[in-house]
């Protein structure tokens, strides 16, 4: 346990997130480090602000004593003409989920990134990454792109029903990882591409609650596959249940929303959190928003 007596005060900007379950994730985490740490959700729709506010809402928080702010929808890129630094991987993303404030000057950073990532390296560490299909660019998409080719894949093809967003995504990533191939497919090559490939990973909406069924043929998945989803809501989407029922190794929606606030909390605090005892957290909060 720390005895350190610093305090924390942190806000989580975006619109319709009063019911997030990221804040307290990191209040229980804190609580079990012995750290003081209050986490405020900052809606927009509650208090009658759009996006383009985020700015004022960070320097009126700033010059309050908060110590960071998390950064969602739809925020993500309005901010960054709000900060001050930026980490390369936001600047290569173009899109910011945490702002560090230090010294008073606002530090971007991308844990939806590093989340996807350290939590495929945590859980999936064995995982072939030869080849990797990745279903949507959108949003989380991008993180999880530039994520999977930072981790080591050697030829990732991008699905979007939207071809020119996939086709501009995987221009704007090859750059980056000049040793690997970044292309993209339209609905024609998918078959082939997943037949071919190690991974499978999701990042549409397809699976959620409101947007229910799988993003892609199931029969198209074989125990040869490992498979990511970043949804969990539910946490079993169709998807994961077909992969898991075939033997696959798989990494479910949860393990990335717990990834970014495990990354999130280090950067904010300088104090490494226990990542299974977030997720177990994170499944007991799940667990109760059933019905």
């Amino acid at each position: 346990m720390s005895t350190t007596q610093e305090s924390y005060l942190i806000g989580l900007i975006g619109d319709g997130i009063t019911a997030s379950l990221t804040p307290p994730m990191h209040e229980a985490e804190a609580a079990a480090q012995g750290l003081h740490y209050l986490y405020r959700p900052v809606d927009l729709a509650l208090i009658g602000r759009s996006g383009e506010d985020v700015g004022e809402l960070m320097r009126a928080g700033r010059d309050l004593g908060f110590n960071a702010f998390n950064i969602t929808h739809p925020c993500k890129q309005i901010v960054l003409e709000h900060l001050d630094e930026i980490s390369e991987r936001a600047a290569a993303l173009q899109a910011v989920n945490t702002v560090l404030i230090r010294d008073g000057k606002f530090i971007g950073e991308n844990t939806d990134q590093s989340g996807f990532a350290s939590a495929l390296a945590a859980e999936l560490p064995d995982a072939a990454k030869d080849k990797v299909v990745q279903l949507g660019t959108g949003g989380a998409g991008s993180a999880v792109a530039y994520a999977l080719l930072d981790s080591g894949v050697q030829d990732l093809t991008l699905f979007d029903l939207d071809l020119d967003r996939a086709k501009e995504r995987a221009a704007a990533l090859a750059p980056h990882f000049p040793s690997a191939r970044v292309g993209a497919t339209d609905a024609a090559g998918l078959e082939p591409a997943v037949e071919q490939a190690n991974g499978v990973v999701n990042c549409t909406p397809i699976g959620m609650h409101h947007h229910p069924g799988a993003p892609i043929d199931l029969e198209l998945i074989t125990a040869e596959h490992w498979v990511a989803d970043v949804i969990y809501l539910p946490v079993d989407t169709p998807l994961v249940t077909r992969a898991r029922e075939l033997g696959c190794q798989v990494l479910d929606g949860g393990a990335m929303a717990v990834g970014q606030a495990v990354d999130a909390f280090r950067l904010i605090t300088g104090v490494e959190p226990d990542r299974q005892r977030m997720r177990v957290h994170f499944l007991e909060m799940l667990a109760d928003q059933q019905p």
